[in-house]
């Protein structure tokens, strides 16, 4: 499925330095995704990611600091696809998602930048996301849940 191929980019890019299309075919492969680099060139055209210069040369990133529109609605797809519930507890919100797919969400949501976020912590459908102060909860609570609307 796109949606859990593109979140597993997100996921590969938080974590790995990718210098170029193979490199992507080749973490999407060991994580299960059959692709070819056509499908991982669509991907890169469409996720709007960007090749930047570092002290090794050139690696994939996701787009800047402020979203665009188009990634915003990616996000929001992902959201509704992979996000089974949402629940809170004091400074703590936890996310339910689809067996699998609780570390691409997470890497999601850790993409954002929103700064009330702490950290995320994900398992295989879990995910708990901390909050800084508890007063917030209910706004980053409004932002997911605006995600999860059709």
């Amino acid at each position: 499925m796109k949606t859990q191929r593109q979140s597993a980019i997100i996921e590969i890019l938080n974590r790995e330095r990718i210098r170029n299309q193979e490199e992507l075919c080749d973490a999407l492969k060991s994580r299960g995704y059959n692709v070819t680099q056509a499908t991982v060139s669509r991907d890169i055209k469409e996720m709007q990611l960007h090749r930047i210069p570092d002290n090794e040369g050139y690696h994939y990133a996701l787009s800047g600091i402020h979203p665009t529109k188009g990634f915003n609605e990616r996000r929001k797809r992902m959201f509704q696809d992979l996000v089974a519930s949402i629940e809170f507890s004091e400074n703590i919100i936890v996310l339910k998602t689809l067996p699998g797919a609780a570390q691409s969400v997470a890497s999601l949501i850790d993409a954002m930048g929103n700064e009330q976020i702490i950290g995320t912590v994900a398992g295989d459908d879990t995910i708990l996301t901390v909050v800084k102060q508890k007063n917030m909860v209910k706004n980053v609570l409004k932002e997911f849940n605006e995600f999860l609307k059709r």
